[in-house]
């Protein structure tokens, strides 16, 4: 069988394979320390469990709208419009199975061959690989080991060029744990919109912070047109086995990205 050129592209993500090599160990009576997936270390709590039993009990088994059901989207807008300060309606937001189908349908949808993204390095390797798998040109940035390993705000700014076609950013950082202050954010918003680059603002580990406050870049001026937000329930609830995430964009954008999903 031959399988496309593309194919060689395609990168993965090797902290899989690690858990495999350490299951594999805890098999043969070893004690391992997981820090290859980003999970947390107990069960969805029994309330999130027993619900969804019940619906699926109750019937909700069968064919959705392709962007989610109407009331989880419109949980979804009031939770993040709350936590977030960014106006956000059900319109605007698409659930997915899973964070990324909404890296890989955004970028599929914003990029073609020879287009550029800027990226956090290093980083969730998926970013990298999505890019180079439709023929983007991935353009990566740096972080500061000596600041907590902060974005390098500076570098990002400097490579914004002609050719950017979409700004990555992943705070708090995985697998590093860096974020961006306020300040920075700012930068990145007004350079953003002073070229008119969408910024997918990676927010999945948002409410894991033991310091201080997540900000989000959605909320800056300048950036209702332009902020695609990634979040989801597997990191704060425990449930990455559940395979849930959604997307929170402007509305032409979700229309897209649904349309994507639905094909």
């Amino acid at each position: 069988m031959r399988l496309s050129q593309r194919m060689a592209r395609l990168g993965t993500e090797t902290a899989f394979e690690v858990l495999v090599r350490a299951r594999a160990l805890e098999a043969q009576g070893r004690h391992v320390v997981h820090l290859e997936i980003g999970e947390p270390d107990f069960d969805t709590p029994s309330h999130i469990t027993d619900s969804a039993v019940e619906a699926l009990r109750g019937g909700a088994t069968h064919y959705g709208p392709s962007p989610g059901l109407p009331e989880l989207r419109q949980a979804i807008a009031e939770d993040s419009s709350r936590r977030r300060g960014a106006k956000a309606t059900p319109e605007m937001v698409v659930v997915t199975p899973g964070g990324k189908p909404i890296m890989f349908f955004v970028i599929l949808a914003l990029v073609d061959e020879g287009d550029e993204v800027l990226y956090p390095n290093p980083g969730f390797p998926i970013y990298e690989s999505m890019i180079r798998y439709i023929g983007g040109n991935p353009v990566p940035v740096r972080l500061l080991e000596e600041k907590g390993f902060e974005l390098d705000v500076d570098q990002l700014c400097s490579r914004v060029g002609p050719r950017t076609r979409l700004i990555i950013l992943n705070y708090p950082h995985n697998p590093t744990g860096g974020t961006i202050p306020e300040a920075g954010l700012r930068a990145i918003a007004n350079v953003a919109a002073k070229h008119g680059v969408p910024v997918l603002s990676d927010e999945i580990y948002g409410r894991l912070l033991y310091d201080g406050q997540h900000h989000s870049i959605a909320a800056l001026p300048g950036m209702e047109p332009l902020a695609i937000v990634l979040d989801g329930f597997s990191k704060t609830y425990a449930m990455t086995g559940w395979r849930l995430g959604y997307g929170i964009m402007p509305a032409p954008m979700a229309q897209v990205v649904a349309k994507l999903q639905t094909n």
